[in-house]
């Protein structure tokens, strides 16, 4: 077991390549010996969480399934919310509202009622993602304060998701409440500080510290030093909208947020990929080819990527607007293509949509 948590301190740090080698020595034991429960459990759900971070999302709900039926049929159920929290993140990356917005409270409750015997942070972190996503960030901020109030939680998780510093600080200045981000920054900063050596963290206390002072060319640096591929595109994106503001650099901008787009894109993250396009768009550029989001594995092959995507949304009871406003399109736009959805499905309204969405998205279709 001991190589299964080296291993994971490694993803943590965003050294892959080393986590593999340990990983791969911890598959040779297992296949020559007869392995426990609990080291297969373990060594499946940190390799989806290797997979999550190279952006391969569709491997690591793979191997994170598989790592929640060991823990299950060992009974270990303290290892469950590390692989909620890998599938929940994979959802909420692919643009997969049904199965993230399943996992929300589930994560929160882990989080909030200690099931986890390691990483109670990344449940709550990820719980408050989600929550976001749904419903803007005052329905996470519970969550969000929570964590940055608590001294261990804020520390553990600063520790283990390069990408988590920054997200709190956007989180705290939509709040309105500067304390909390700048306490954010202080613990990243002092974090990197005793860890000299660690750029996973260094770019992290960067990129944090560039967003609480918005100054692009710090995020710019930040970017360039992450080494976590979605994490440097977050930057990217960060630098891109300080920078396209008015009396800013236009022509900057466009190449900082197009570095963006294709990381978010190498990440299997399109739903943020298509966030930076639609602000590419308000630029004056267009892209060739949209990303996409990811699809239920059913029979739906007349509805485009992004049709399904509204589909999915409005069978969760989203009006227009608020679809609009996750897919980074207007209302209208939102309308245009439910007609061709009712079309397609051959439904008449809105009720009949959500009853067979509901039925395509359980595989009865």
């Amino acid at each position: 077991m001991a190589k299964v948590w080296y291993s994971t301190l490694l993803v943590r740090i965003r050294e892959p390549a080393s986590a593999a080698r340990v990983l791969d020595s911890v598959e040779e034991v297992r296949t020559g010996i007869e392995g426990t429960g609990e080291l297969v459990a373990a060594s499946l759900i940190c390799a989806a969480d290797l997979a999550f971070t190279q952006g391969d999302v569709d491997t690591a709900v793979e191997l994170a399934g598989k790592g929640v039926h060991q823990a299950r049929e060992a009974g270990l159920n303290c290892l469950l919310p590390a692989a909620h929290t890998v599938m929940a993140l994979s959802a909420l990356r692919q643009g997969n509202m049904s199965v993230s917005l399943d996992f929300a409270n589930q994560l929160r409750d882990d989080a909030l009622l200690g099931n986890t015997l390691h990483g109670p942070s990344q449940c709550a972190w990820a719980a408050a993602q989600l929550q976001e996503v749904q419903g803007g960030a005052v329905s996470a901020a519970h969550l969000v304060a929570g964590i940055i109030r608590d001294d261990q939680l804020v520390l553990e998780l600063l520790a283990s998701q390069p990408a988590a510093a920054s997200w709190l600080v956007r989180a705290a200045k939509d709040l309105d409440e500067e304390p909390l981000a700048k306490r954010v920054v202080d613990e990243a900063s002092g974090l990197a500080a005793r860890n000299r050596g660690l750029r996973s963290l260094e770019a992290a206390a960067a990129h944090a510290d560039g967003l609480l002072e918005e100054n692009p060319q710090k995020l710019i640096v930040a970017a360039e030093s992450h080494l976590d591929l979605w994490a440097g595109a977050s930057a990217y994106e960060d630098a891109g909208k300080l920078l396209s503001a008015p009396h800013h650099e236009r022509d900057r901008a466009v190449e900082v947020l197009e570095r963006a787009v294709d990381g978010y894109s190498s990440s299997a993250a399109p739903r943020d990929a298509r966030r930076v396009v639609s602000r590419l768009r308000s630029l004056g550029v267009r892209r060739g080819r949209y990303p996409q989001y990811a699809t239920h594995s059913v029979n739906v092959d007349s509805l485009t990527n992004t049709e399904a995507a509204v589909a999915e949304l409005v069978s969760h009871g989203f009006t227009n607007s608020q679809v609009g406003e996750r897919l980074f399109i207007s209302g209208h736009t939102v309308a245009f293509h439910l007609k061709k959805i009712f079309r397609k499905m051959n439904v008449a309204s809105r009720v009949e949509l959500t009853r067979t969405w509901s039925r395509v998205s359980s595989g009865e279709y």
